[in-house]
């Protein structure tokens, strides 16, 4: 069934009206009917069924608002704070993490990060970033949309405080502990809140390492096997995902 995302705002009117990309994509790329049904949601949580009131027009597109779907069980809360990779990687990795359940999603310029953003460049990419988010939420059926944050620099960022709950970082230094280890201890201890740190291309620097560790991340393996930057950030959130619900 279609789903469509209505800001929490509209909820109370009598009517509901799906506008700008929401309302094309209802009219012209589904070309849904009067009569049809779909289910809308408000990045929050809320979802609720609706009616197509009358013929869609890609301007706008009403709805009769239905009963409302069972809440969601609830998720730990996981943030990815990732390193921003080259290429098209950030979109496939704001994407599947959303697909996998994430909060909330932190880009991070590091010494190693080959792309370079200037202010009206940055809040470009954290639209068309969080447009992908919202996308992926429709296709999963995930109700809860998560933030994604404006590019930041990495010592801005660790400058800022470590969030509450577990701070892990994917690390390649030897002798660090394994995920499956640090993850179980906080499964035994009911942790809800986590952050999950994935590096750049070639890792962080063993300053930039240093200083997280310093402020709090606990370092971890992911395992024998060097993973590439999308790989880790997919296998981190789905263990993280996994021990913690």
């Amino acid at each position: 069934m279609a789903r469509f995302f209505l800001p929490p705002s509209k909820w109370s009117a009598p009517v509901w009206e799906l506008r700008g990309d929401e309302a094309h994509h209802a009219a012209k790329v589904l070309r849904l009917r009067q009569g049809d049904a779909c289910v809308v949601f408000d990045g929050r949580g809320r979802a609720a069924h609706a009616v197509v009131a009358e013929a869609p027009r890609s301007s706008g597109v009403l709805l009769t608002p239905g009963e409302e779907c069972p809440p969601a069980p609830f998720l730990a809360s996981v943030t990815l704070c990732q390193a921003i990779p080259k290429g098209a990687n950030m979109d496939l990795i704001i994407q599947k993490a959303v697909e996998l359940g994430v909060s909330a999603i932190v880009p991070l310029i590091t010494d190693r990060t080959i792309v370079r953003l200037n202010a009206r460049e940055a809040e470009a990419k954290r639209q068309k970033w969080q447009r992908i988010a919202l996308e992926a939420c429709k296709q999963c059926g995930q109700n809860t949309l998560p933030a994604v944050e404006l590019p930041v620099p990495f010592a801005e960022w660790l400058g800022r405080g470590v969030p509450d709950g577990l701070n892990v970082i994917a690390s390649l230094v030897p002798g660090v502990r394994p995920v499956r280890d640090v993850l179980e201890e906080a499964r035994g201890r009911s942790v809800k809140k986590a952050s999950l740190l994935v590096g750049p291309e070639g890792d962080f620097t063993e300053q930039e390492t240093a200083a997280a560790l310093e402020a709090g991340f606990v370092p971890v393996t992911l395992g024998p096997i060097v993973l590439r930057v999308e790989t880790a950030a997919f296998f981190g959130v789905a263990a993280m995902r996994y021990a913690l619900d």
